[in-house]
């Protein structure tokens, strides 16, 4: 299966990869409209480390663990893993107990804007390729597979 992998070695920090996940999740897929009228959460986050001596920025995004935590803590059965292995979230089930942001072991799984569920990566499966790697202008996101010769 394929995943979305950091390069914190490449990222710039510019949070493009969090505008361009918001706008693919909202109603309008549009990216003014998506931010200032839909207020969409996005299913991607950029940490960042600062020293005195220079700034570290890298995405947080579900990993689509093969073993999820997240799935055995929900207790309404809103997460699953479909049929390609991606886990996913029923955000019709999800009564937002938060059980799986407390058991994933990547902070990857927060609240949605609208507190009525949770928001996660589902590596936009609606479109077919993640908006945050499609737009990411320094390539520190890229979609591989676990075996892949650049992750070595």
């Amino acid at each position: 299966m394929k995943k979305v992998y950091a390069f914190e070695n490449k990222c710039l920090g510019c949070g493009l990869c969090e505008v361009y996940c918001a706008t693919a999740h909202s109603k309008s897929k549009d990216i003014i409209k998506a931010h200032k009228d839909e207020k969409v959460a996005s299913a991607i986050f950029i940490e960042e480390i600062i020293t005195p001596k220079s700034a570290f920025y890298f995405s947080l995004q579900c990993r689509h663990c093969k073993d999820p935590k997240c799935i055995k803590a929900c207790i309404s059965g809103a997460m699953y893993k479909d049929e390609n292995g991606i886990v996913r979230n029923n955000k019709d089930k999800c009564v937002s107990c938060l059980s799986c942001v407390l058991v994933c072991p990547f902070g990857a799984i927060k609240k949605s804007a609208d507190g009525k569920a949770v928001s996660k990566c589902d590596l936009c499966v609606e479109t077919g390729f993640p908006a945050c790697v499609e737009n990411c202008p320094n390539e520190a996101l890229k979609l591989l597979d676990e075996n892949s010769e650049e992750l070595k």
